[in-house]
């Protein structure tokens, strides 16, 4: 269900930012106006950005191979990885210089008023895609806030559609009140000033994205609310005593890889055994729909604590005893 919201809200951007690039492309060969000049950049950016994002998801599906035997699933993460990149540079950076040489050496902007429409429909087609990115995260999101819902979720592509559309809604206030308090005093460095900001804000949040993409590339396991769900489906298994420790790490968005070390009674038959693990890969894959591959070790529970010690300061990332 993810992939299918990602998709859509990815189709909503990409087909309004290709048509905001040509009208702000437009709107600067009239005006002049190098905030319009910068919100075209911008989404040209965003559009090449939803082609990346497609192409990941088009990549990770591919079937698992003898060189990549887990499968292609972090495609997804390098890709939204990549769009990150491209904000920060082309973007923000481009931003950043073309204000500062404005602000330096400003001129009179040509047609305002051209401007001002343009941006104005820019925003209202930057509001659709805002609102179709809105709408699909929304059931990922749940009762957490938008912030933790960036910060935690491991599908990759909303966050960016959703910041990058933020982000442009966000620039085209700045392009509309450089180029308005340009015209209101008569003074072109207004302009200037707004593409800078524009270039301050893509910057920033091209660091969010290339912080959180970062993480999920390198591997991310499950929230701690979600280990103790798994650990609690675990240990209800009958003929479980407990779990002694446990791994995750996403493969990708919708496909986890769990490991764990169970706690079987002592003189268990090796067919009880069996059926036990295969108990307990049912209830997790029914209550974790993404935990695709599961590895579970059966041992004896000899009641030292040690390996519970040592998962539990794993857990908190220290070594056991500090």
């Amino acid at each position: 269900m993810s992939s299918e919201g990602s998709t859509k809200a990815i189709m909503a951007a990409l087909a309004a930012n290709c048509g905001i690039a040509i009208a702000k492309f437009v709107g600067f060969a009239i005006t002049g106006s190098s905030s319009m000049l910068a919100e075209g950049v911008h989404s040209v950016a965003d559009t090449s950005n939803q082609g990346l994002l497609l192409l990941g998801q088009k990549r990770a599906a591919k079937s698992a191979s003898r060189l990549h035997p887990f499968g292609y699933g972090r495609n997804r993460y390098f890709y939204s990885f990549v769009v990150a990149l491209v904000i920060f540079s082309l973007g923000s950076l481009f931003a950043i210089f073309e204000g500062v040489e404005k602000i330096i050496e400003p001129h009179e902007l040509e047609s305002p008023l051209v401007a001002v429409v343009i941006l104005v429909i820019a925003m209202a087609l930057e509001g659709y895609s805002f609102t179709t990115a809105f709408r699909e995260s929304a059931p990922l999101k749940g009762s957490n806030s938008w912030w933790r819902f960036i910060h935690t979720t491991r599908s990759p592509e909303l966050p960016v559609v959703l910041l990058e559309d933020a982000g442009a809604l966000c620039g085209l206030v700045f392009a509309l009140a450089g180029v308005g308090l340009s015209e209101l005093t008569g003074d072109p460095i207004w302009d200037g000033i707004g593409t800078l900001a524009i270039g301050v804000l893509l910057g920033g949040i091209a660091i969010i994205l290339i912080t959180e993409m970062q993480s999920l590339l390198i591997g991310e396991g499950v929230t701690p609310s979600d280990e103790r769900r798994l650990i609690d489906t675990v240990e209800s298994v009958p003929g479980i005593e407990r779990l002694i420790h446990m791994k995750t790490q996403y493969l990708g968005p919708d496909e986890l890889l769990l490991a764990a070390k169970i706690a079987i009674p002592r003189g268990t038959e090796a067919s009880q055994i069996a059926r036990t693990i295969d108990t307990a890969e049912e209830r997790i894959r029914g209550d974790f729909p993404a935990a695709r591959i599961i590895y579970l070790e059966p041992d004896i529970d000899r009641g030292t604590g040690k390996e519970v010690a040592a998962h539990e300061a794993a857990s908190r990332d220290v070594e056991p005893g500090e």
